[in-house]
């Protein structure tokens, strides 16, 4: 009976694990240069897009730290330096992405689609 069950189940195995074994046909895949560029610009807004909101938030902390600093020349500080780096943060995440909507656009041209 045991000798059996272990038969059975040796047969499963090996119909199921044969199944993988077999070679499957590869077709070549057509690639689209515009569905890639497309996939780059949404990737480029959306990082973007979160360095805004970053760039934000750290707005908000700075901004908060320097009305609660309550004359202390320190906490002053450091709000200053935190409100000026995020501000250079969102500069450089506009710029950078207005460089690839640039070079987006010459490359386009450039190449057609």
């Amino acid at each position: 009976m045991q000798k059996h069950k272990n038969l059975k189940l040796l047969a499963i195995y090996l119909g199921l694990g044969f199944a993988f074994l077999l070679p499957q046909t590869a077709f070549a895949a057509t690639g689209d240069v515009s569905s890639v560029e497309s996939f780059i610009q949404s990737l480029i807004q959306v990082i973007a897009g979160l360095a805004g909101l970053v760039a934000t938030g750290f707005f908000v902390v700075g901004g908060f730290t320097y009305i609660t600093s309550s004359g202390n020349p320190e906490h002053l500080d450091k709000a200053k330096r935190t409100i000026w780096y995020s501000g250079v943060g969102l500069a450089i995440t506009i710029a950078a992405f207005v460089l690839s909507s640039i070079v987006t656009t010459l490359a386009t041209n450039a190449f057609g689609k």
